[in-house]
C-alpha cells in the first residue's frame, strides 16, 4: 500500500522550510520603544490632549497680563502726548492731527465743517494782578464754558497760551457765526472766582469755513485772521486799544 505524507506536511507549499522544536515556538520579535533622552521627563498626558502643562498655562497668563499692561501704558502715553496737561483737552499736536483728518474727510465726501479760533481777552491783567495761578483758573473756567456749548462730535484744542481752536461739523457758515457769537456771550457773562476775588474774562472768536483744497496750516491761518479782526472789533467797542 502507498504511504501518504502527514496532513500537516502535505498542506505546506513545496520548497518552504518548517520550524521544529523550540524554534517553532519562539514568539515574533517586536520593536522596542525609543528610550527618552537622559534627564528629560516624559510628557504629561495633558500635552497629548492639546492642553499646555500647568506651569506653562500660568506663564501664559502672566505674559498676557504683562502685555495688556504694556498696551494700556502705550495708549496712556499716546493720549498724554496729544493732551494739554492743565486743561485735559487736545493740545496743538492732537488738534492739528484731527484737523488734517477732518480736511481729508471733507475733501473726499464733500462734507461741511468750520474752524473757530478763540483768544481769551483780559487774561494778562488777571495774571499781572493775581498771578498765573489765577490765570489757570480763568483758562479752566473758559474751557468748561466752551465744552458746555459744543456737541460731542466737535473738538476743542488749546493751541498755546490763551489761544484755542474749535472744530465743528455739519453746519453752515451762518450757523458757525451764531455759534461763535454764543460762545463769546457765554464767556463774557462768566463769573470766575479766585479766592475772595471775582475776576472776569472774555473771548474773541474768528470763523473760517473748511474746504477740501485747504491744509491744516491754511485753515488755521484763515481762522486766525478772522479772530484778529473780531478782537479788534471788540476792543474798539469797549474803547480799548487794539492789541493781541
Amino acid at each position: 500500500m502507498k504511504k501518504t505524507p502527514p496532513r500537516s506536511l502535505a498542506a505546506r507549499p513545496p520548497g518552504r522550510k518548517t520550524r521544529t522544536g523550540a524554534a517553532a515556538k519562539k514568539p515574533a520579535r517586536t520593536a522596542k520603544p525609543l528610550a527618552e533622552p537622559p534627564g528629560k521627563p516624559a510628557p504629561r498626558s495633558r500635552v497629548a490632549s492639546g492642553r499646555a502643562p500647568v506651569g506653562a498655562e500660568a506663564k501664559i497668563r502672566r505674559l498676557k497680563a504683562q502685555l495688556a499692561a504694556a498696551l494700556a501704558q502705550i495708549d496712556e502715553l499716546r493720549a498724554s502726548a496729544d493732551t494739554d496737561y492743565l486743561l485735559g483737552i487736545a493740545n496743538r499736536r492732537g488738534f492739528e492731527r484731527e484737523l488734517d483728518r477732518a480736511l481729508a474727510y471733507i475733501k473726499r465726501y464733500d462734507a461741511s465743517g468750520a474752524l473757530i479760533m478763540l483768544d481769551v481777552d483780559g487774561l494778562k491783567p488777571v495774571n499781572d494782578r493775581f498771578g498765573h495761578a489765577a490765570g489757570d483758573v480763568v483758562l479752566k473756567a473758559v474751557v468748561e464754558a466752551l465744552l458746555g456749548h459744543v456737541r460731542a462730535s466737535d473738538l476743542i484744542g488749546r493751541l498755546g497760551g490763551d489761544e484755542f481752536a474749535l472744530l465743528l461739523w455739519n453746519l453752515s457758515e451762518a450757523d458757525a457765526r451764531k455759534k461763535a457769537a454764543a460762545l463769546e456771550e457765554a464767556v463774557d457773562r462768566l463769573p470766575i472766582q479766585f479766592g475772595a476775588h471775582t475776576v472776569s474774562a472774555g473771548i474773541s472768536a474768528g470763523v473760517a469755513m473748511l474746504t477740501g483744497d485747504m491744509d491744516a496750516a491754511e485753515a488755521l491761518a484763515s481762522a486766525d485772521r478772522a479772530m484778529y479782526v473780531r478782537k479788534a472789533q471788540r476792543r474798539a467797542a469797549s474803547g480799548r486799544s487794539v492789541r493781541r
